[in-house]
């Protein structure tokens, strides 16, 4: 976008710029990710995007301190190999010249979505696409409700026993009013048990397609790597990657 970044800080409005232009603001910045590049991690997510952003001359903003760093976050983590049409990356930004977070009638705020869009595109590999680009007031917050995750079976593998096989599997999962699950993670030596089934707000059967939408709190989720054994399915059984999609979130 042709201005570098830089780690001042002030949400005055530049003089001589209309009202909805500040020097602070947040872009919402939705994208999708797929072939190899899903099995980046969250990190290395991330990390694609602090060098893409530098490419396209997005004015990223800085942390203070003797190591500054740009402020950017994957606000719902994405697990290792699952592809994604709906991420959400927050960058917090600086400009001393002024971005709209308003609408206007002079359309500015859309012009400079665009602009951003496209210089963050060109500076992206192939493998993830960026849908939109709102901007918003600096202090704005994310918090991610529900997400729905797709299973496509191999239609080479299903048959029609195996269809209805999964659904009995699906209407005795959604019967239950309990599910315990053991997680183990590499912080813990021991493994703690969580009922996931609060999380679990529906499973539909569409044909050859899976779709599990899944509620989230701050007390946790649902992993893809818990939906996996308990619809009784294995990479084997899909026709491709599994996809997250339709995440719903509350901007605060």
């Amino acid at each position: 976008m042709g201005v570098e970044a830089t780690k001042e800080n002030s949400n005055d409005r530049p003089e001589g710029t209309p009202s909805g232009w500040v020097t602070d603001a947040t872009a919402a910045v939705r994208f999708g990710i797929g072939g190899l590049l899903r099995f980046l991690s969250h990190a290395e997510t991330l990390r694609v995007f602090e060098r893409a952003s530098v490419r396209a001359g997005v004015p990223v903003k800085y942390s203070q301190g003797f190591n500054p760093h740009p402020k950017l976050s994957l606000p719902l983590p994405r697990s290792v190999g699952v592809a994604s049409d709906d991420e959400l990356l927050v960058l917090k930004l600086f400009d001393v010249n002024g971005i709209p977070v308003e609408d206007g009638p002079d359309g500015a705020r859309q012009a400079w979505h665009e602009r951003m869009k496209e210089a963050l595109s060109g500076a992206l590999p192939s493998d993830i696409a960026v849908h939109s680009i709102a901007t918003m007031k600096s202090n704005a917050s994310f918090r991610p409700e529900t997400a729905r995750y797709v299973f496509d079976l191999d239609r080479a593998g299903s048959c029609e026993g195996r269809i209805e096989a999964l659904r009995e599997r699906i209407r005795q999962i959604m019967a239950r009013d309990s599910l315990v699950v053991e997680r183990v993670t590499p912080e813990r030596r021991e493994g703690r048990r969580m009922d996931i089934r609060p999380y679990l707000r529906a499973i539909e059967l569409k044909e050859t397609r899976a779709i599990v939408e899944c509620g989230i709190s701050d007390a946790g989720s649902v992993r893809v790597d818990e939906l996996m054994p308990l619809l009784e399915l294995t990479p084997h059984d899909l026709n491709g990657p599994v996809r997250r999609r339709d995440v719903v979130w509350t901007i605060t």
